[in-house]
């Protein structure tokens, strides 16, 4: 299941790819991790889905990531009589706390927290942003609002507040319940939504307890502010530019998205780049050139991964939309300019012997022309370092721990491999030839780069690099 590119696939599942012979489908066209939404479906359907997702990964003998993404708080109006209202630009509008349905001139807000959280100036967005309003006034119960542009409103529209932390917790109760079951259905990590601080990332780690990764998702303009403490926490970051392209103004997301990539791959924690990549495709077999331009600047700023949403999970081309998007990451890959960037933009190492040997392994293998780099880890952690580097060719990685591998998948170039009963660095030598023959990623002849640590299975203890033929 070699890939002919470094950038990873995450692929949403729904109604339009539930069944075995489509994730195989997914799988062999490119997909590499797969994103269950907590949002929709029920704990069966999610259940099933896994069922059959590591079915497939037992007969291709291939580790396939999964990522549960949980919900998070959704803060929505009420009502309307007639169900959706006309509004008028610089009209008054409030929102309060009367349940009764609205009319043209107010509606039911739900939320009493966002009521005291507001002030006098402050921004209300309404159905991703089509409708606008400054608050004029407020009260114990209530705001007084201005519109701004928009005009129809309709039922239950979801709000968004920019530049204000909301006094939530970023968990709900049907979170924390989700989050369980998703453990014990053994997903590899748990996508955090509306993420607000440290305490909100620190708060589902305790709860996770080691038991999957924590990809926390970027999409309030306040976790911006405190970016580089949450990544430290999490072990991987979405850039979820839906929600977050309606709090920001538009032209400031190609910016944030470059620095977001650049942040957390400092790290070496990976990185999804996500939202309304192929979105026409949803209806469309093919998509349009801004698109294709969307994801290949994604490419070039050195992410990690590449996501689909609704594209694979309820469009009518959830096949169509990997295909394209492998194309399209692969394309990029092969341009020149791409590795000129990938060499420029080499991030900062630590000073210790683990960094020195892994960011040394990058060198030697373009140095002798390897055809790959083979890390044995025990946590993991060399082979994120190397991913970090953004080598030119596959890292295989080959671990003990079944659960290092099944994280592994999302990280740029990592071509993961569980093993056992490896227990001397000679034989691990031999391993790795013979994995890198078996995987697709060397013949005979070529050569390639090993690291590893002495003691042999020492997390942290990466002290050797060797060079290796393959015969």
């Amino acid at each position: 299941m070699k890939r002919l590119r470094q950038t990873k696939i995450v692929a949403t599942i729904g109604p339009a790819s539930s069944t075995k012979d489509v994730l195989l489908d997914l799988f062999k066209a490119g997909v590499d991790v797969f994103r269950l939404n907590f949002s929709h479906g029920t704990h069966d359907d999610h259940r099933a889905r896994i069922k059959m997702l590591r079915e497939i990964e037992a007969e291709l003998e291939h580790p396939i990531g999964i990522f549960a993404d949980l919900q998070g708080p959704k803060f929505r109006i009420g009502s309307f009589k007639d169900g959706s209202v006309q509004l008028k630009k610089d009209q008054t509008f409030r929102f309060d706390s009367d349940q009764k349905a609205g009319d043209e001139t107010r509606v039911y807000l739900p939320h009493p927290e966002v009521i005291e959280s507001l002030n006098k100036g402050s921004e209300i967005l309404l159905d991703d942003g089509k409708v606008r309003a400054v608050v004029t006034e407020k009260g114990d119960d209530y705001l007084k609002t201005e519109i701004k542009t928009g005009q129809k409103l309709s039922n239950n529209k979801g709000f968004n507040i920019p530049d204000v932390v909301l006094p939530v917790s970023a968990l709900t109760d049907k979170d924390r319940k989700d989050l369980q079951v998703a453990l014990d259905m053994g997903v590899d990590w748990i996508a955090q939504s509306f993420v607000q601080k440290p305490e909100d990332v620190a708060e589902a780690k305790k709860l996770i307890n080691g038991r999957a990764g924590l990809i926390i998702k970027i999409e309030k303009p306040s976790a911006l502010k405190c970016l580089d403490e949450m990544v430290e926490l999490a072990t991987g970051v979405m850039l979820a530019r839906g929600d977050l392209g309606v709090e920001i103004p538009p032209e400031d997301v190609p910016a944030i998205q470059k620095q977001v990539v650049r942040q957390v791959r400092a790290q070496g924690k990976p990185v999804i780049v996500a939202t309304q990549m192929l979105e026409s495709m949803i209806e469309n077999a093919r998509p349009t050139r801004a698109e294709a331009s969307d994801v290949a600047t994604a490419v070039y700023d050195g992410a990690d991964a590449v996501m689909l949403s609704a594209e694979t999970a309820a469009g009518k081309y959830p096949l169509e939309a990997v295909k394209i998007m492998d194309r399209i990451c692969q394309s990029v890959e092969q341009d020149a300019s791409y590795r000129r960037v990938m060499d420029a933009d080499q991030v900062y190492t630590e000073s210790n012997s683990s960094d020195a040997i892994t960011s040394s392994a990058t060198r030697v293998a373009l140095d002798i022309g390897a055809v790959c780099i083979a890390n044995y880890t025990t946590s993991g952690s060399t082979t994120l370092r190397t991913s970090r580097q953004r080598p030119a060719v596959p890292i295989l990685c080959v671990t003990q721990d079944n659960d290092v591998a099944h994280r592994m998948t999302l990280s740029y170039g990592v071509h993961a491999v569980h093993v056992t009963g490896v227990s001397r660095f000679k034989q691990a030598v031999e391993q790795a030839v013979a994995l890198s023959k078996k995987q697709g990623l060397a013949k005979k002849g070529d050569r390639i780069v090993l690291t590893a640590g002495v003691p042999f299975g020492t997390p942290g203890s990466t002290n050797i690099l060797r060079i290796a033929w393959v015969d």
